[in-house]
């Protein structure tokens, strides 16, 4: 299916009531004397949509994929300030680097 065919059928469905389930979409589309959109609303899977986009989306992947659950997460508030202690040194050089711990 090309993206056209499905940014025509989601401009055919913005009458739709919302959610709808498959058959509510395939309904409406023979409704709209339209049965070659209904034909295409044949492949959707059957459950409830909440978007038009939702449809297009079943019939066309666009959206990137969401990340894995152990992708990198940013580390937790420390409560401390930037810098560490050099934060509120006025004698601080800027852009030093700092030990943190000691060497082993």
């Amino acid at each position: 299916m090309s993206f056209r065919e499905v940014a025509e059928l989601q401009v055919l469905l913005e009458g739709v009531p919302l959610p709808a389930q498959k058959q509510e979409l395939i309904d409406y589309a023979r409704e709209q004397d339209d049965h070659r959109v209904a034909g295409l609303l044949e492949r959707l899977p059957d459950r409830e949509y909440g978007t038009i986009d939702e449809v297009g989306e079943e019939l066309v992947h666009v959206q990137p994929d969401r990340p894995s659950p152990d992708a990198h997460r940013p580390q937790g508030d420390t409560d401390l300030p930037p810098g560490g202690a050099a934060y509120t040194d006025a004698k601080a050089q800027p852009g030093a680097v700092r030990e943190h711990g000691p060497r082993g």
